[in-house]
C-alpha cells in the first residue's frame, strides 16, 4: 500500500485561506470605522443642538459640530423658538488600496434640544 505524503498540505491550505482571512479582517475594520463615524455624527448633532439651545450663535454651533463630525459632514440647524433641531449627514469612504472601490456609507444623526429661557422670574 503506497503511503500518501501530506507534506506541504498545511502550507497550501494557509496560502488558500490567508487572502480570505485578510479580507474578513479588513471588512471588520471597515465596519468599526463606520460605527465610529456614526457615533461622531451623533455627538456632533447633540453638541450643535445644545449650543444653539443655550444661546450660542448658529454659526458658532455649526462650526463646533463640524469639528466633532466626520470629515466633510454637513451640519444643519432649525430653530423654531422652543426647540432646536440639528442634523448631521456625512459620508465614510471605503478603505484605500484595493478596497477604495467599495461604495461609501452615509451616516446621519438628528438631535433635538429645548431652547433655554434666559433671564426671567426667580
Amino acid at each position: 500500500m503506497a503511503r500518501r505524503t501530506e507534506r506541504g498540505a498545511a502550507t497550501a491550505e494557509l496560502a488558500m485561506a490567508l487572502p480570505l482571512l485578510i479580507a474578513v479582517t479588513i471588512g471588520l475594520v471597515w465596519l468599526l470605522a463606520v460605527g465610529a463615524a456614526q457615533v461622531r455624527a451623533v455627538d456632533a448633532a447633540r453638541e450643535t443642538a445644545r449650543a444653539v439651545a443655550r444661546g450660542d450663535s448658529t454659526a458658532e454651533a455649526v462650526a463646533r459640530g463640524q469639528r466633532v463630525a466626520p470629515e466633510g459632514s454637513r451640519v444643519s440647524v432649525h430653530d423654531d423658538g422652543t426647540e432646536v433641531t440639528a442634523v448631521v449627514v456625512g459620508r465614510v469612504t471605503g478603505p484605500g488600496g484595493l478596497f477604495s472601490r467599495l461604495p461609501s456609507v452615509t451616516v446621519s444623526a438628528e438631535a433635538v434640544a429645548a431652547t433655554e429661557v434666559t433671564g426671567g422670574a426667580p
